[in-house]
């Protein structure tokens, strides 16, 4: 099987002082796995080595991780921003950004939604009980992985529909940023029953769709989740 090569972005960890690494959950790499790709872990670096890694890489996934530095979309911080990864974003919004211009296949999830909003010239939320007053939950914090908190409400006749079906779809939740302002070449393609944005598409690109749940820790047991990885991947292999 021709298993393409899956570009996913890592975050710095500080295991001791002086001591780092980089990656990325498991479970992110396991479900590109399971999909039939081969993932490589991608971390942070000067432009021309960025290039010459995203030049080899038939798409990219984009996973969940702390909050973007409201910097990048001209904004100050608000009081409940959380940690925020400078070189993270540097790194994640140069992807996105090639990835939508030279059409690489792309998928963002969670803090990966938010990165594809703010690399095409979005705004977030900073903090969605601070600014977006809603009786929805949105972050689970002491459930499980797989708790589901909300139905997702999938627009028809878009790409997520063609993967997922446009029934309402159960999610986990673990987020308190959220799309705010659409950023350009962007549409919504579901949201949760208070209006937060729970994904986006690029529409007229091979694949550029980023959800703001977690399919990753659904996919085993949903079929659905299966489905939009496997759909990531086909076009990567594309």
């Amino acid at each position: 099987m021709n298993r393409p090569l899956i570009g996913l972005t890592t975050a710095v960890r500080h295991d001791s002082p002086g001591i780092m690494s980089a990656g990325t959950r498991k479970t992110y790499i396991q479900a590109v796995l399971d999909a039939g790709g081969l993932p490589v872990l991608v971390p942070d670096a000067p432009e021309d080595v960025l290039r010459a890694v995203f030049a080899r890489l038939d798409g990219v996934l984009l996973p969940g991780g702390v909050d973007i530095d409201p910097a990048e979309f001209g904004e100050t911080p608000h009081p409940l921003l959380g940690k925020v990864d400078r070189e993270r974003d540097h790194l994640e919004l140069t992807l996105c950004r090639w990835a939508l211009a030279e059409d690489k296949p792309l998928l963002g999830i969670c803090r990966g939604i938010q990165a594809l909003n703010v690399a095409a010239g979005g705004t977030l939320y900073q903090d969605i009980p601070a600014q977006y007053p809603t009786s929805v939950t949105h972050s689970t914090t002491g459930e499980e992985r797989g708790f589901l908190a909300h139905d997702v409400l999938i627009e028809r006749g878009t790409r997520l529909a063609a993967l997922l079906g446009a029934d309402p779809l159960p999610s986990n939740s673990w987020h308190h940023q959220a799309v705010k302002d659409v950023g350009r070449g962007l549409i919504v393609t579901a949201q949760a029953g208070d209006g937060i944005v729970e994904a986006m598409e690029a529409p007229g690109l091979r694949f550029a769709v980023a959800v703001q749940f977690h399919p990753e820790d659904l996919y085993e047991t949903s079929e659905r989740m299966r489905r939009l990885f496997a759909g990531f991947v086909e076009a990567c292999r594309r």
